[in-house]
């Protein structure tokens, strides 16, 4: 049977589909004479979902479908399903007044419904397509990855059709080998109703794959809305220069689901790519790797990336990314201002070295300092979002104190207006460092939900533990109160007004640790 492949982005915000289109370019490079098809539903209005899927099936009659899930756990600082997800747990949680705790329990309400309703509509998008293609092709089947699914495979195993492959990662090998009928047991992946997924399937190693740039004249063939994306000048379309993060930090589920191995996509590749969206009018890129310089080692190929990028004329360009500042040199920093670099965020997420230890976290706050006066130096005046992520292991008065210390420095040395602290609370996720750090210390079960939204796994799943959860409950409700629209720098304005500030180099110190303050480094 000639193989015909729907790609379907599920619903989410509008964040350009990288995973999909590189999916759909990988496949053509391989089978040239495959039909494709992708389908963005993040384009598409809610009311229109399943009358676009249906309308998509009829027209291409696909024999495989291939959805991409991109979000389910929704612990933010920001607006989404409904409100605020952090907000209404704290009001929630602790408010004093029973008027706002009330407000923050139907907020609460709310985005329960939203997040229950967005999980069960997404699995009746999946199983709504396969029946219907099913309808042209007995055999027709359907791939379901993405980052939720990668994260939740083991959560999701019962909800999808049989015969689906549920991938975990990266899914460029995965379709290779189905597509060629060969034996899948050796991917990331499991078949729904014929195998179970391996235990610590999403630690192993992702296949080492080399990149070489989009054919975005090829996937503008295959996707009608691609221009949806082109139109507005606000949009960073997305470009990949790497996979894959050689770091530890305690909370993050990167390094797990991409893998440690960094793996460089060949900087005349990435270029090429870019030069083909410029042409197209685009002058605004977000490179999507889990960090853009994730290590020392890998500096070289930033620089090189750069100077081709400069030497390519693409002179009125802008990018951002997250970066590591602590891989930064006085060359990458006067490359990165030459090149149209105008926002980058760091999740340097305490101020303290003394935590970003205990976090696992691999980096020197004195560097990271130093590495920003060098890019101020070089000329940068853009926005800076550092993520600060409180209360996290043994925080205290004191560290509080440091965190408000860096980032006043952070101030000192890029702008007070040019400096956006955004403020997380971590969001426990399956797989990582924290979940065994919660095991070993009884906060949970091992056969806990990490998808339920019940509020007594909730309050756990949104790490703000006592003895200190109660007073950032409190600061970050008053925060809300008095400049809503500026939360993160009115959180720091509070905590300094009541706290104080520390002294610089309190910050970049941290003691030596005892055996017994190691408990989470010595977490395997």
């Amino acid at each position: 049977m000639e193989q015909r492949i729907l790609y379907v982005r599920l619903p989410c915000n509008p964040i350009f589909p990288i995973g999909v289109v590189y999916l759909a370019d990988w496949v053509q490079k391989r089978f040239p004479q495959l039909e494709q098809r992708i389908l963005d539903l993040g384009t598409v209005p809610p009311l229109d979902f399943g009358r676009a899927l249906d309308s998509y099936i009829d027209d291409f009659q696909p024999t495989l479908l291939v959805y991409s899930w991109r979000d389910i756990q929704i612990y933010a600082p920001v607006g989404g399903r409904g409100g605020n997800p952090l907000q209404n747990a704290f009001e929630l949680y602790y408010a004093k007044n029973p008027l706002i705790k009330l407000r923050g329990a139907l907020g609460g309400l709310r985005l329960a419904s939203s997040y229950y309703g967005e999980l069960w509509r997404n699995i009746g998008l999946v199983r709504r397509g396969v029946k219907r293609a099913q309808k042209y092709h007995p055999q027709a089947r359907a791939v379901v990855g993405g980052g939720a699914v990668s994260v939740f495979y083991e959560q999701l195993k019962n909800s999808f059709p049989k015969r689906t492959v549920v991938s975990v990662g990266e899914g460029e090998m995965l379709l290779e080998k189905l597509l060629q009928g060969e034996d899948l047991s050796g991917e990331r992946c499991y078949i729904v109703g014929e195998s179970e997924p391996r235990d610590r399937l999403i630690h192993e190693s992702p296949a080492p794959v080399e990149k070489s740039a989009c054919n975005y004249d090829y996937i503008e063939s295959i996707w009608p809305e691609f221009n949806y994306y082109l139109q507005a000048d606000d949009f960073y379309i997305g470009v990949q220069t790497k996979r894959g993060c050689p770091h530890n930090c305690c909370y993050c589920i990167y390094t797990v689901v991409e893998g440690k191995q960094v793996r460089i996509n060949p900087a005349e590749e990435v270029v090429k790519e870019m030069r083909q969206l410029y042409d197209r009018g685009i002058r605004k890129f977000w490179f999507t790797d889990a960090q853009f310089i994730p290590a020392k080692k890998f500096i070289d190929n930033a620089v090189e990336l750069l100077q081709k990028i400069l030497d390519s004329g693409m002179t009125d360009i802008n990018w951002a990314a997250y970066i590591r500042a602590d891989n930064l040199t006085p060359e990458l920093c006067d490359l990165m201002v030459k090149t149209g670099m105008n926002y980058f965020e760091i999740g340097i997420t305490s101020g303290s070295q003394e935590l970003v230890r205990k976090m696992r976290m691999g980096y020197n706050l004195r560097t990271v300092l130093q590495n920003c006066r060098d890019l101020k130096a070089a000329g940068f005046n853009d926005l800076v979002s550092v993520n600060y992520s409180f209360n996290v292991i043994d925080e205290r008065l004191e560290t509080i104190r440091q965190t408000i210390a860096y980032h006043r420095e952070l101030e000192r040395i890029f702008g007070a207006d040019k400096v956006e602290p955004a403020i997380f609370f971590i969001g426990l996720q399956p797989h990582t460092h924290l979940e065994e750090y919660a095991f070993d210390n009884n906060i949970l079960k091992p056969d806990y939900n990490p998808m339920s939204l019940m509020p007594w796994t909730a309050r756990k799943l949104l790490w703000n533990p006592e003895p200190l959860g109660s007073f950032f409950g409190e600061v970050c409700l008053q925060a809300w109160q008095q400049n809503p629209d500026d939360f993160g720098r009115e959180v720091m304005k509070i905590l300094e007004e009541r706290l104080g500030c520390a002294e610089l180099e309190e910050c970049l110190s941290a003691p030596v640790e005892t055996k017994q303050q190691k408990q989470l480094v010595t977490v395997s």
